[in-house]
């Protein structure tokens, strides 16, 4: 199964139909997350209580969990995020902030470094930006770093289009020759 979380929020958002392009070449069952229509709890004082409990208690069938366990399993993930403010969109920070669960997502090893537990053998993060400043440390490397770091997914691909807004600039031309370097999930 590919996980598809997709963080765009305009309806016709091009970073959303790149990861369209990309989940067209699969056969695989895909199931979306609108993080953006998502209606996520706060992480306050009262959330991290109930879920340290539930973690120690070992019930991670609470439907708290729901999000990590549907990422824990998922084959390939496929983030879509615009490229806003030198990262991503504030609901894919909240997603982020319901799936890091120590238990489903991760543990760590007796010297304190974090173990993946996560099933993906691959994510692919899909962007676009109407600049061409794209420092890949903001919003992209911050996500390899989870997967790679506490997921267990080291295998982390960029897929990206920029300069989409720069003064005569062809935005579906730089789409296409995006899509052109899409290769196929396997």
């Amino acid at each position: 199964m590919i996980l598809y979380i997709n963080a765009c929020v305009r309806e016709e958002s091009r970073t959303k139909k790149l990861a369209d392009y990309l989940l067209s070449k699969t056969d695989e069952q895909v199931e979306e997350i609108r993080v953006a229509e998502a209606d996520f709890p706060v992480v306050d004082e009262a959330f991290l209580t109930k879920r340290d409990r539930l973690i120690a208690e070992g019930r991670y069938d609470d439907p708290v969990f729901d999000l990590a366990r549907q990422f824990a399993k998922a084959d390939i993930i496929t983030i879509a995020a615009p490229f806003w403010d030198l990262s991503f969109p504030a609901a894919l920070k909240q997603y982020f902030e319901q799936i890091n669960v120590l238990g489903l997502t991760f543990s760590y090893n007796d010297r304190g470094v974090p173990v993946g537990l996560c099933r993906a053998t691959k994510l692919y993060y899909v962007t676009t930006a109407g600049g061409l400043y794209f420092p890949e440390e903001y919003g992209f490397g911050y996500v390899k770093a989870l997967a790679q770091g506490f997921y267990g997914i080291s295998d982390v691909e960029l897929i990206k289009a920029t300069g989409l807004d720069l003064v005569g600039a062809d935005e579906e031309k730089i789409l296409e020759e995006c899509m052109k370097g899409i290769i196929p999930i396997d």
